[in-house]
């Protein structure tokens, strides 16, 4: 029998996308370890050398995968924060941006891991960046809530930093099936509460 991927076309639309796409599923079903470029090459119809014009190797398209999550998640946590009117109201701005995390990270459990795991990897500066960009809306809130005097210290990234392990936190042990799904809400509820009540100045004496 002839060997049909041999006829399979080298150009596919916009092959790029389509292999994102491809290689996103096939992390959500098998794990990265089980993705090569020949299987998604396969999968969407192109010959095997075609997905080389877009990534050199496998690890090219995993970060590249990464960087694709980091836009994804920043624009949703923007879209979260700016559905709140008052920029002032800085609890309800915080509850949902955590919000927005939890769920991205927990309704993308294959994909958040693989961003996490690839935002420090030496090499990977696009990812990196786009890992700063979504993650830094959280520095610039809190920024805001110390000029206002709603928050204390002097390191917004530092104080960021916090309340986004505790949401990572609350997103892994959803995703391990420690905790219901159904604690979502009340889980990021609590650590946006506890975390600014932490946070904010002392009462004057």
């Amino acid at each position: 029998m002839p060997d049909t991927t041999q006829q399979r076309p080298y150009h596919h639309g916009n092959l790029r996308t389509e292999l994102l796409d491809a290689a996103e599923r096939s992390l959500r079903v098998r794990g990265a370890e089980q993705l090569s470029l020949r299987d998604l090459a396969r999968d969407i119809g192109v010959s095997h050398a075609a997905p080389r014009r877009h990534f050199a190797d496998r690890r090219a398209l995993l970060d590249a995968l990464a960087e694709s999550g980091f836009l994804r998640l920043g624009a949703k946590l923007r879209a979260a924060v700016d559905e709140i009117e008052d920029e002032d109201d800085l609890p309800t701005r915080l509850h949902a941006f955590a919000s927005a995390y939890v769920r991205f990270a927990t309704e993308n459990a294959a994909l958040a891991g693989l961003m996490n795991s690839s935002k420090h990897r030496p090499g990977a500066t696009a990812v990196a960046e786009a890992a700063t960009a979504a993650f830094g809306q959280i520095s610039d809130l809190i920024e805001e809530g110390q000029a206002r005097g709603e928050l204390q210290g002097s390191d917004p990234e530092g104080i960021g930093l916090v309340l986004y392990a505790t949401v990572l936190g609350i997103a892994s042990m959803l995703n391990s099936g420690m905790i219901e799904p159904g604690r979502l809400d009340e889980l990021v509820d609590t650590a946006v509460t506890q975390f600014l009540r932490g946070a904010r100045p002392p009462e004057p004496r």
